[in-house]
């Protein structure tokens, strides 16, 4: 069964059982959807704590892809720790990333894939934040055709205030 037959599949459980509870997706996820998520992943992004860069992954790609299916299967996987780096952001301050390891980007991916034919069926038609297909410029579009067609005098726009710490 090809991975988006059951992406639609899980999506059409969660829209005709509104109240159902997912226990488990375990049996939607074999070697081909973890082959899919390789295949969306990034390849030239920045390398985790482990060095592995996606040229070095695929040399083994099979053997990679079947004992991470195997780890996630089984619960044996653990997400390795993050590479911590600081960028500037302005005015002299510095904003922390953290980098997971090439394998963990595929199964944040795989596991992205699990889940939003779900959380898919909840979202209004008007939510626009990370969802596949959207984006800021289809929400300003949105808005844009909302005050036309609704008429309207007033668009507010503002930058809340970044949360900081007491030190």
């Amino acid at each position: 069964m090809f991975v988006s037959t059951k992406q639609r599949r899980i999506a059409t459980l969660a829209r005709n059982n509104q109240t159902m509870a997912f226990t488990s997706l375990n049996q939607y996820m074999d070697y081909n959807w973890l082959l899919q998520a390789y295949q969306l992943t990034r390849k030239d992004g920045a390398t985790g704590v482990d060095g592995q860069t996606a040229e070095m992954y695929e040399r083994q790609l099979e053997s990679n892809l079947l004992n991470l299916l195997d780890r996630l299967k089984s619960g044996q996987y653990r997400a390795p720790a993050l590479r911590r780096v600081y960028i500037p952001k302005g005015k002299g301050q510095k904003r922390s990333l953290g980098i997971p390891t090439f394998e963990d980007k595929i199964a944040q991916r795989a596991v992205a894939m699990l889940l939003e034919p779900i959380y898919e069926q909840d979202f209004y038609n008007c939510s626009f934040g990370a969802r596949k297909g959207r984006s800021a410029h289809h929400a300003l579009q949105s808005l844009r055709s909302h005050i036309m067609r609704e008429g309207g005098q007033w668009v507010l726009d503002g930058v809340p205030q970044a949360h900081r710490l007491a030190a």
